[in-house]
């Protein structure tokens, strides 16, 4: 299947590039509860009204930068993810959420990885890792390292208790290798709406109920921690937009880093554990039809390339040809059958109804092939 996308940053100091989503159009508030707010990168920000700050319940203390850092760099990992054919690399980070060494990530840092490759910040250990599910909407993705025991585990907090202008810090794998960079910044908004452009290919993804913070988080941070001044754990790191080095005499946004709520992220985590898929939510190894779609008129999921050498090539199917059914069910467009495809298993034969661009019909058995994280 196409991939939906994926986040690429400039080239790191180990030749791949190091990840990170950027927000390059409007970033929309929650309106009836902060205010309508609209944001493009590198364009002068219009005037903020008075934001509502929710009043605290809970006396926070004050972020120690330096004891956190130390404190949340042992549940840290380093993550290196390569693709066929290729050869392309990307890095990020993430964080060790049990002993044996599940970990919790972007899945924009292992999407399209043929294989992932951890190491862990603390004392350098590295380790291969296997991707035990997704969820491409939310940008979250669950991995298993092989051979882990006895690994040190990130306290896990609450998104619920956060408010507007509660100081948090973003640690994660700025540098694409090495010890994690650590930046400080308030929240700005517990709601935000996104859409995260692949500098690499240019795709977007829309990204819904963000925590917004006004700090300067960098390329490969994706996928590591936001934390509380306690330490816990708060969010995932998934984004950034703004602009650090604006040009001479031109006025920009600051930089904004964007996370996914822990609690949000937990929850896909707990859905992945009970193998549980959706359409939004995969689990286990990522089947494929091996085939570049689009959406076909008046319906249907029209093929624009079936890829040499897998399950769509090899059983038939030719550019141009629309897929109109899978098992007995209409697909109306290519993110229909993205979503059929999602549930479905390596090894697993399903019958396509497909329609030729001579207009005939034909039902065509395709076994599915293995295939990487979409």
């Amino acid at each position: 299947m196409d991939n939906q996308w994926q986040g690429t940053g400039s080239g790191g100091p180990t030749g791949g590039s190091r990840v990170l989503v950027t927000v390059f159009a409007a970033v929309l508030a929650l309106a009836a509860l902060f205010g309508f707010r609209g944001e493009l990168p590198q364009l002068q920000h219009p005037g903020r009204g008075a934001v509502a700050v929710p009043a605290h319940s809970v006396l926070r203390p004050p972020l120690d930068a330096g004891a956190l850092t130390r404190g949340v760099s042992p549940v840290l990992v380093n993550i290196t993810a390569a693709a066929r054919p290729f050869g392309a690399a990307a890095a990020g980070s993430g964080i060790v959420l049990t002993r044996e060494g599940q970990v919790l990530t972007s899945h924009h840092v292992v999407k399209g990885a043929r294989t992932v490759r951890v190491t862990r910040v603390s004392d350098g250990a590295v380790y291969t890792a296997e991707v035990l599910g997704y969820d491409a909407h939310a940008d979250i993705a669950l991995l298993s390292l092989t051979g882990a025991s006895g690994l040190a585990t990130a306290r896990i907090g609450s998104s619920a208790n956060l408010r507007v202008r509660d100081e948090v810090l973003a640690i994660g794998n700025a540098g694409g290798s090495g010890s994690p960079t650590a930046v400080t910044g308030e929240i700005s908004d517990l709601d935000s709406t996104i859409m995260a452009l692949n500098q690499q290919d240019l795709s977007r993804q829309a990204l819904t109920g963000m925590l917004e913070i006004e700090a300067a988080v960098s390329a490969g941070q994706s996928g590591g921690a936001l934390t509380d001044s306690t330490g816990a754990v708060v969010g995932v790191i998934a984004a950034a937009s703004g602009s650090r080095d604006p040009p001479p005499g031109r006025t920009v946004d600051p930089p904004n880093g964007y996370a996914v709520p822990i609690d949000s992220a937990m929850r896909i985590v707990r859905q992945i554990r009970s193998g549980t898929a959706t359409e939004s939510v995969h689990v286990g190894p990522t089947a494929t039809l091996g085939v570049l779609i689009s959406d076909a008129g008046p319906s249907g999921a029209r093929i624009d390339m079936a890829i040499r050498g897998l399950p769509a090539q090899t059983s038939g199917l030719v550019a141009g040809d629309i897929i109109i059914s899978m098992d007995g069910r209409p697909i109306t467009s290519a993110r229909v059958l993205r979503a059929a495809i999602n549930i479905r298993k390596p090894s697993e034969t399903v019958q396509l109804g497909v329609l030729s661009p001579n207009g005939s019909n034909r039902l065509v058995a395709v076994r599915l092939a293995a295939g990487t994280p979409n």
